[in-house]
């Protein structure tokens, strides 16, 4: 089971002024983070859920947030 889970999800503006999905996670212990998505991991991870809007990654696990950032960040290799 996953240590933190995505509990809200909003649109916000990057300094380039692109768009990037912030995933708010909720950790086993109550405490929250905010994660910042750019267009390629917010792409991989409505992708990897199968989902077709961001609202239908509320409940999904932390595992899948890193594995799209790993995507994003591997783009440069």
């Amino acid at each position: 089971m996953s240590v933190a889970a995505i509990s809200a999800i909003r649109v916000a503006a990057a300094h380039d002024g692109e768009a990037e999905l912030v995933v708010t996670l909720r950790h086993g212990n109550g405490s929250t983070s905010d994660v910042m998505l750019d267009h390629i991991a917010a792409s991989e991870l409505l992708k990897s859920c199968e989902a077709t809007h961001p609202d239908e990654l509320l409940g999904v696990g932390f595992e899948k947030v890193r594995d799209a950032l790993l995507v994003s960040s591997n783009r440069y290799q």
